[in-house]
């Protein structure tokens, strides 16, 4: 339990240490600690030492651990975001667990959120566009070249809260270049906030624009 811990403590000194070298007109980088896969007493090892931004890439599995994890922890007040692709017919669940959701990447998608919207009024949600920043056909996103068009109809048409654009570069390529577009695209849409970086390369995103990283097998190690 302690390797978490220490393991945890290891990134957030290279992510203040990165901050702290960059002249950065964006806010500081946050950390989502990615708990995929990782039971609900592992989590609790780290909203114990004070984390709370934490991401999820299914609703079903986050629906299992986290409808109690924020219950028993409802003092914490912990942001939980969807970081995997989601489902047209779970688009109502993941309103109802998740505070921020990244991965909205096709009008389907936008839509069932708008209508489940309309009917949760109470419920004050925040998105990120997923961008296929390599054009990888297998790879969820929306197009570089639609992206624009698909953030003016998601905020203006939609009134989805769109706070930012997320992305995962092409497997076995320099991220750097990808990271960069991704963080250009963000600046011409007044974007604030770029998602971006995993365990492997959050660096190298931070030196780009990231304000979010998205950190597991760093943290919590490898998975089963």
């Amino acid at each position: 339990m302690n390797k978490i811990l220490s393991n945890y403590d290891e990134i957030l000194k290279q992510i203040r240490f990165c901050n702290g070298n960059l002249d950065r007109k964006y806010c500081e980088t946050k950390l989502i600690a990615v708990s995929k896969q990782f039971p609900k007493e592992i989590i609790q090892i780290l909203i114990n030492k004070g984390h709370k931004l934490f991401g999820e890439n299914k609703v079903q599995e986050a629906q299992l651990k986290w409808m109690d994890l924020k219950r028993e922890n409802s003092e914490k007040k912990i942001e939980l975001h969807l970081i995997g692709p989601l489902q047209s017919n779970k688009a109502s669940l993941a309103l109802d667990i998740f505070d921020v959701i990244q991965t909205v990447d096709r009008e389907k998608i936008a839509l069932k959120l708008n209508k489940y919207l309309g009917e949760k009024t109470d419920l004050k949600k925040k998105f990120f566009i997923q961008v296929n920043i390599g054009g990888e056909k297998q790879k969820s996103g929306i197009e570089e070249n639609l992206a624009q068009q698909f953030f003016k109809w998601c905020s203006n048409d939609l009134k989805l809260n769109i706070i930012g654009l997320m992305c995962i570069p092409p497997l076995g390529e320099p991220p750097a270049p990808f990271f960069k577009k991704l963080r250009n695209l963000c600046d011409q849409l007044n974007l604030m906030h770029a998602s971006m970086g995993m365990s492997n390369d959050f660096e190298s995103a931070i030196e780009h624009g990231a304000t979010f990283v998205r950190v597991g097998t760093g943290i919590f190690g490898e998975r089963n």
